[in-house]
């Protein structure tokens, strides 16, 4: 394992297709930190308005520096698996979105739930 970092991302699964969640998870490896950013920031995200038809399946964010590296701000993210359970769909709080392909949303997937 690699050591810990003061960077983290919590994460938070919905809880029975409600809009409530609880905390599941929180990642402090260095390395898994620095893929899941890695793969969020560069992210081929737009601007447009998606409508998602049910509420997210989880919920993560994490801080990050602003442009002039002074204070963290934190960044948050909802996150659907689509009915396939093939990609990921990510909505930022700024209303930006995305779909990953298959395999960044499986690897995204297994940082953030530890699960395949």
């Amino acid at each position: 394992m690699v050591k810990s970092t003061d960077q983290k991302i919590t994460v938070q699964k919905q809880i029975t297709e409600s809009e409530n969640y609880e905390d599941f998870n929180e990642i402090t490896y260095e390395n898994k930190v620095q893929k899941a950013i890695k793969i969020v920031k560069n992210a081929g995200w737009t601007s447009i308005k998606v409508e998602l038809s049910r509420y997210p399946d989880y919920k993560f964010q994490f801080p990050f520096k602003s442009r002039n590296g002074s204070e963290d701000k934190i960044a948050s993210y909802s996150l659907w698996v689509n009915s396939n359970g093939k990609k990921i769909e990510i909505v930022t709080d700024s209303g930006k979105y995305v779909e990953l392909n298959e395999q960044e949303s499986k690897v995204l997937y297994k940082i953030l739930t530890e699960e395949s």
